[in-house]
């Protein structure tokens, strides 16, 4: 629709026709979760446009409950069917755009046809008619849609059981950053099943790999989506690696009539050049208008995609773009992690939150390759922030250089991603050495010693193995305390009072690492 409506806005004399095989276009799909769980009480709300209103204001032809069933690219025609009556029609183009989206993924296991998806406004009434006087529902899948659906459930009163075959939610972010995630679940009352796989979908309960069952009078796929490539294959249109369809920088097929947008074809990642799915909103609807722009004479080439997330969950916002470690460690890529853990605004205002943010960066180039963001408030704006500065070229340490609008109830005069380009100057200056969560225990082993410089009531309250505690105020007055000979792992709860402490012993001769992120990322990696 969007390709629709701005080819309208750029040609007022073209012949439009949109083909839609459900019953709705232009329906707001991202809030189909909160309508199931009455967040979104009018159904209405979620149909952002009609046929009619769309013929009103632009005169397009848009024809619902209309299936594409054949593409005739040499006569340059379209066979489509009314799903009602199976009446087909034949319809001619000059130019075809093709956006059939992406179908949910439903694997063969007995049952599976008792799984109820959330693609469209069908699905929705479907799963709020299965819902009506249910109590236990399980949901298959722990990407965005997945978990939606389960708070969405809970808000109904349902008892939730949400299973995932990773070993954690949320893949685009890396194990320490989804710690306070799966915490959020549990406290809320789901009952979060990672690294299980359901084997079979009975009448009234699911059945995991490990024999357990779980009740489900309501069973929920979002287990993730494929490019929906049926049609455009039959005619013959190419796809790429990652199956979907395959487009060149105009977002033409392999026919010079024919475009395709969306969740059906592959994308070209900014970090690596390689094709990619991202089925996201933002670089749908930004494709359907460079489709219409190109068919006017107007075009620009696509913008590689980074895959710029955010996800509201039990009063958390979860958000990443770019790189996950995880990635980067796979495709054997140097990087430096920099995590800090800053208030979202100014902690003397009331109502501040702590929020985890992690930067990824290249350490020869000093390039941001990713970042992921944690917490009550305030995530939404840093991530975007950092996404706008990756599109920008900016390196690391220029984040500590960006004018962001700050009082006291927004942020704080040093922001949350200033902070992040103070952490990366030092970093990469080579004036700070960090050590990661994950590499303290190995550094332990090979004679490292842990100086925990947190205050005492702190250290009793949980520390790392090993660890000995001087609070900060004191390390200059215990000086002799300290291990002579071996390297240092300094830290505090997030790494601020670790690094003065760091400052205080850099001219003293001892070999000073600061453990990145501090205790609180150590606690979330380890699940100590």
């Amino acid at each position: 629709m969007s390709a629709a409506a701005r080819l309208r806005r750029l040609d007022e004399s073209a012949e439009i026709i949109v083909v839609e095989k459900s019953g709705y276009v232009s329906f707001a799909n991202c809030g189909l979760p909160y309508h199931v769980g009455g967040v979104i009480k009018r159904r209405g709300a979620l149909l952002l446009q009609t046929p009619e209103a769309l013929y009103d204001r632009f005169r397009l032809d848009v024809r619902v409950g209309t299936e594409a069933v054949q593409i005739n690219r040499q006569a340059k025609e379209i066979v489509v069917r009314d799903v009602e009556s199976g009446r087909e029609e034949t319809l001619s183009y000059d130019k075809l755009v093709l956006s059939p989206g992406a179908k949910p993924l439903m694997p063969p296991i007995p049952g599976i046809e008792r799984a109820l998806p959330l693609r469209n406004v069908e699905d929705t009434d479907a799963m709020l008619g299965a819902v009506q006087g249910a109590g236990t529902a399980v949901v298959i899948g722990g990407g965005f849609v997945g978990l939606e659906v389960a708070e969405n459930l809970l808000h109904r009163g349902m008892k939730v059981a949400l299973v995932e075959a990773l070993p954690q939610v949320m893949a685009p972010l890396d194990p320490e950053m989804v710690a306070p995630v799966h915490t959020a679940m549990r406290e809320a009352g789901i009952d979060l099943r990672l690294g299980s796989a359901v084997t079979s979908i009975g009448e009234r309960d699911v059945t995991l790999a490990d024999g357990t069952t779980v009740p489900a009078d309501v069973v929920v796929a979002a287990i993730g989506v494929r490019p929906d490539t049926q049609l455009a294959m039959k005619a013959g249109l190419k796809v790429g690696p990652r199956s979907g369809l395959l487009v060149d920088d105009r977002q033409l097929t392999n026919d010079e009539n024919i475009y395709a947008v969306g969740d059906a074809v592959e994308k070209i990642d900014a970090l690596s050049e390689e094709a990619v799915l991202v089925p996201l909103a933002n670089t749908a609807n930004l494709q359907g208008r460079r489709v219409a722009d190109d068919i006017a004479g107007r075009g620009r080439p696509a913008r590689p995609v980074r895959g710029t997330a955010i996800v509201g969950l039990l009063g958390l916002q979860i958000a990443a773009t770019g790189w996950n470690e995880k990635r980067l460690v796979d495709a054997g890529r140097p990087y430096l992690a920099i995590h800090v853990h800053p208030a979202s605004h100014a902690t003397y205002y009331p109502g501040a939150a702590t929020m985890s943010l992690k930067l990824l960066v290249d350490p020869d180039t000093h390039d941001i390759l990713g970042a992921q963001g944690v917490g009550k408030e305030g995530v939404d704006k840093r991530i975007d922030v950092i996404a706008t500065a990756m599109t920008a070229g900016m390196k690391a340490e220029e984040l500590a250089e960006l004018e962001l609008a700050y009082a006291p109830q927004f942020g704080s005069a040093k922001d949350a991603v200033n902070m992040l380009g103070f952490v990366a100057e030092n970093r990469l200056s080579g004036w700070e050495n960090s050590i990661q969560w994950h590499e303290v225990a190995d550094a332990q082993h090979n004679g490292a010693v842990v100086i925990d410089v947190r205050t005492e009531g702190e250290f009793a309250a949980g520390a790392i193995p090993g660890a000995i505690n001087i609070p900060v105020d004191e390390i200059r007055d215990r000086a002799d305390e300290i291990p002579a000979g071996v390297p240092l792992i300094l830290h505090c709860a997030v790494g601020i009072r670790s690094h003065a402490g760091l400052s205080a012993l850099k001219g003293s001769g001892h070999e000073v690492i600061n453990l990145d992120g501090g205790f609180t990322t150590w606690k979330a990696g380890t699940g100590a």
